[in-house]
């Protein structure tokens, strides 16, 4: 029988090491650490950026150096010293603080060279254009967008750190059985339960008690991912909500 994952404490004192925190604190005190925090954080959710600068109309090449710019400049200027902890939410800071960015940069973005030669961001460029051709961008504004797609990484986040939670525990061929009943990226119908049950050769029962687990978990991690974005616990619930509606909004147009 598999083995229940129970959720994480979400109490105060867990979630003051959370990511956001952490890179807020850094920033203010000098603290070594932030700019880590940051990068990890940056190189996770650096395409909502970089779609949103296309969906402005910037060229898939201004669109790469602007974002680059973008993280660098937050490395490099310890940007953050000057954000109010007590209303930091990471997807609205990020957003406004990209829009300033392209206004100021704007015109000298053909000059930027990947951040003046140093790569902060290994990113190819024909696979993030790629991504980017898949997204409904005629029927978004470029802010909806980026919180869909923003959302959407949420999600991806989650589901990965899950199946490798199933790896480290030698089950990663439940996790491939089961994962369809959650993943935000399926486009076709989960596999119904007998089929599962003939396929980890179980019964029907333990198959609904392993989804019921599964979904379980994935929540609790998808809470922890949303939590290193805010700076206060009570910030997760609004924040999953607007998430949601981003993705109500977006009637699950988004490309993978």
């Amino acid at each position: 029988m598999e083995r229940d994952h129970g959720p994480p404490a979400e109490g105060a004192a867990s979630f003051h090491t959370t990511r956001w925190t952490i890179v807020m604190n850094a920033a203010q005190s000098q603290a070594p650490g932030g700019e880590f925090a940051l990068g990890q954080l940056c190189r996770t959710y650096w395409y909502p950026l970089y779609m949103f600068a296309r969906r402005r109309g910037h060229t898939p090449d201004d669109a790469q150096d602007l974002t680059q710019s973008f993280f660098l400049h937050l490395l490099e200027h310890r940007a953050l010293a000057a954000v109010d902890r007590l209303k930091g939410k990471f997807r609205s800071f990020l957003l406004a603080s990209f829009q300033n960015h392209l206004s100021d940069q704007v015109d000298r973005a053909r000059r930027i060279k990947r951040g003046g030669g140093k790569e902060f961001l290994e990113r190819d460029a024909e696979e993030a254009e790629e991504r980017y051709r898949l997204e409904p961008v005629e029927c978004l504004t470029a802010e909806k967008l980026f919180d869909a797609r923003w959302a959407m990484t949420l999600l991806a986040v989650a589901l990965k750190r899950l199946g490798q939670e199933y790896a480290n525990e030698g089950k990663t061929s439940t996790f491939e059985a089961l994962k369809a009943f959650l993943d935000p990226v399926n486009s076709g119908a989960p596999p119904s339960y007998e089929e599962v049950a003939n396929r980890l050769q179980v019964s029907t029962g333990a198959v609904k008690t392993l989804i019921h687990r599964l979904r379980k978990r994935y929540t609790a991690l998808l809470r922890e991912e949303v939590g290193r974005t805010v700076s206060e616990p009570a910030e997760i619930d609004e924040e999953i909500h607007a998430l949601c509606e981003a993705l109500i909004t977006s009637e699950g147009r988004l490309g993978p």
